[in-house]
C-alpha cells in the first residue's frame, strides 16, 4: 500500500488487538480528565471494530465499570458522535464524527494542496496516491486519496490508520523524526510484513531514505506492491505529512519507477515550500 501508511485494510482484525486495548485502558487510567479520556476512548474502540458493540463489550476492552461506561455512552450518543440501536442494544459511531472531521479537513491547507498534485501523479503515473498524516509514532492517518482509474486500484480509504512505522512511509518517519533509537526499535518489532527485514536492514533503508529523501518498500509490505513515500514539511522539524505513491511493482518497473521518484520528490519539495512559505520548505539541508 503505501509507503506512508498502510496496514493491510482487507486483512484487518476484527476486533482491537490486545496490546492496543491494554494502552488505552492504562491512559483511561492514568488520565487527570477521566470524562474525556473514556470518551476518546469509546470512539476509538467503536472506530476500530467491525460491528457494533454493547455496554458489557465496551466496559470490558476498556477496563470500565459498566455504569459508567454506559453513562459516557449517552453523553456521546446524546452529542450524536455514537448511535444506539434500541434492537440489539449496541453501539456504533454516529455521522456527527464525520462533521468533526469535516472541519478538521477544511482548516487544513495540506489537503486542498495536496489533492490536485495526488491527482496529477495518480494518472500519469498508472498508482494510486495518498496524502497521509503522522500522529507520533503511533500511526499515521490517510487524509487524501487519488485512484489512477488503472488496474490497480487499493483497497483503502479517507480516515483508514495505519502504524506510523510500516512500509516507506515508515522509514520516512524514522528518518526524519530524530526519535529515540530504543523506541524505534522497540516499536519496529510489533509491526507485521509480508516479507520482513530484520531490523539492521531495515536501519540501513532508513538511513538511505534520509540521504535521498524519499523511500521505496518494494514488496517487504505486501508481496508485489511497490510503495514510494516522500515526507511533507509545513515547518522546521518533523515531517507531519508523506505523499505516497502504491502500485504493482512489476509495472512500475517497466514504467518507469525513477520516474515516479523523481516526480514524487519534486511534488513534495513544491508542496512543502507551499506549506512553509519559504523557499527552503522546512526541510534539513
Amino acid at each position: 500500500m503505501s509507503d506512508t501508511l498502510p496496514t493491510r485494510p482487507a486483512r484487518a482484525p476484527s476486533t482491537v488487538r490486545p496490546s492496543t486495548v491494554r494502552k488505552v485502558a492504562k491512559a483511561v487510567k492514568d488520565s487527570k480528565a477521566p470524562a474525556i479520556a473514556r470518551a476518546a476512548a469509546i470512539l476509538r474502540l467503536l472506530g476500530k471494530s467491525d460491528r457494533p458493540l454493547g455496554v458489557q463489550a465496551i466496559a470490558k476492552e476498556l477496563g470500565l465499570v459498566p455504569s459508567t461506561c454506559l453513562y459516557v455512552l449517552r453523553a456521546l450518543t446524546e452529542e450524536e458522535l455514537v448511535a444506539f440501536d434500541s434492537d440489539t442494544k449496541r453501539y456504533a459511531l454516529q455521522a456527527g464524527v464525520l462533521t468533526l472531521a469535516r472541519h478538521w479537513l477544511q482548516r487544513d491547507p495540506f489537503n486542498d494542496l495536496a489533492q490536485p498534485l495526488l491527482d496529477r501523479l495518480a494518472q500519469t503515473h498508472g498508482v494510486t496516491m495518498l496524502g497521509v498524516q503522522a500522529v507520533g509514532l503511533d500511526h499515521m492517518i490517510v487524509v487524501a486519496i487519488s485512484q489512477s482509474g488503472r488496474n490497480f486500484q487499493l483497497s483503502t480509504q479517507v480516515g483508514s490508520r495505519f502504524p506510523a512505522l510500516i512500509s516507506a512511509t515508515g522509514r520516512c518517519i524514522a528518518a526524519f523524526g530524530d526519535y529515540p533509537e530504543a523506541e524505534l526499535e522497540a516499536r519496529f518489532h510489533t509491526l507485521r510484513w509480508d516479507d520482513p527485514p530484520n531490523y539492521a536492514q531495515w536501519r540501513e533503508q532508513v538511513n538511505e531514505t534520509r540521504a535521498q529523501g524519499f523511500a521505496v518498500d518494494e514488496g517487504q509490505y505486501i508481496s508485489g506492491v511497490t510503495v514510494v513515500s516522500a515526507p511533507v514539511w509545513k515547518a522546521p522539524g518533523r515531517p507531519v505529512h508523506a505523499l505516497v505513491a502504491i502500485g504493482i511493482g512489476g509495472a512500475l518497473k517497466r514504467s518507469g519507477l525513477a520516474d515516479l521518484e523523481d516526480a514524487l520528490l519534486t511534488a513534495t519539495r513544491s508542496l512543502s515550500v507551499q506549506l512553509c512559505g519559504d523557499a527552503t520548505g522546512g526541510q534539513p539541508r
